[in-house]
């Protein structure tokens, strides 16, 4: 029987009274829901249990999640499912385009789960959706939420061209915006990203600003994993330095016990001066709070 004094028990933050969350239409949430559900597609809005999926339905919006469900990377923030991904859909860029005409979306953003399974890395996934989207309305602007489309090559020169081979597909389609997020500080990417690469996403934001220097580039972080302000500045800084065009800062909400836990919940002066240091390097767009997401407002 283990002694007492050897059982670590966790400490549970309890939720600041500056987060709150907004309220909706239960039958404007319960609209868009049931779309989803029978036009068999995925939003990172429903399986990422994002915190303001309703005030977003209610305006007719939503983040479509391309690759099925079951993303094959374990994340240890995420709420995504983990696993052996599933089968392509083959109609799924076609269902997509659909629920966007339906919803009559003029700014649809796009992302998937990780599909290393794949030797495009899913590439192909954002581009034939693009191309059924704009079948019906080339004028709807769309951005692209990318994983880091790294890996498949023997070294890592290999890796690094089939990188941007992959990224060089997707922004020929013309994106209005290229966005791949970095999720945390340099020291905590191995705990927070499990199979990513601080380095090697900061190198596809650079990548995709080289090939495309018209397309906006956009990048994400969370905050309350245990990094320091110090770290955060660094990261900041470190887009800066990839010309990256926006950035996203929010706090991180655990999805259960089963992933992280938060370590801090940082107060709203925190964020206000993040935002004060963002826009004085030259960040196109700051949006930056608690509840922040990567496409939350997008358009």
């Amino acid at each position: 029987m283990k002694d007492k004094n050897q059982i670590k028990i966790e400490k549970i933050l309890r939720l600041p009274s500056w987060i709150k969350f907004p309220i909706s239409k239960a039958s404007e949430f319960e609209k868009i829901q049931t779309l989803i559900k029978k036009s068999n597609i995925h939003t990172i809005c429903e399986e990422g249990r994002c915190p303001n999926r309703a005030e977003c339905y209610a305006a007719g919006t939503a983040t479509f999640l391309l690759g099925g469900s079951i993303c094959s990377r374990a994340c240890a923030f995420c709420q995504v499912n983990k696993g052996k991904p599933t089968p392509l859909n083959n109609f799924e860029s076609i269902q997509v385009a659909e629920a966007v005409k339906i919803l009559n979306l003029k700014y649809v953003v796009l992302t998937s789960v990780a599909r290393d399974d794949l030797p495009d890395h899913g590439a192909n996934l954002f581009i034939s959706t693009i191309n059924e989207i704009r079948k019906f309305d080339p004028k709807i602007q769309i951005e692209v939420l990318t994983p880091d489309l790294w890996g498949g090559g023997k070294s890592f020169e290999d890796k690094d061209k089939l990188q941007k081979e992959r990224l060089r597909t997707i922004l020929e389609k013309k994106p209005t915006c290229f966005n791949h997020n970095l999720e945390t500080v340099e020291r905590l990417q191995k705990e927070v990203r499990r199979g990513a690469s601080y380095k090697n996403s900061l190198s596809l934001l650079e990548k995709a600003k080289s090939i495309a220097p018209d397309i906006q580039t956009k990048s994400g972080i969370m905050l309350g994993l245990g990094e320091t302000l110090k770290e955060i500045e660094t990261t900041i800084l470190d887009l800066k330095k990839v010309n990256c065009d926006q950035i996203t800062i929010g706090q991180y909400l655990r999805p259960s016990l089963k992933h992280l836990s938060v370590k801090k919940y940082w107060e709203p002066s925190e964020f206000e001066y993040l935002t004060n240091f963002s826009k004085k390097l030259g960040f196109k767009k700051v949006s930056c709070g608690p509840l922040v997401r990567s496409s939350y407002h997008a358009g």
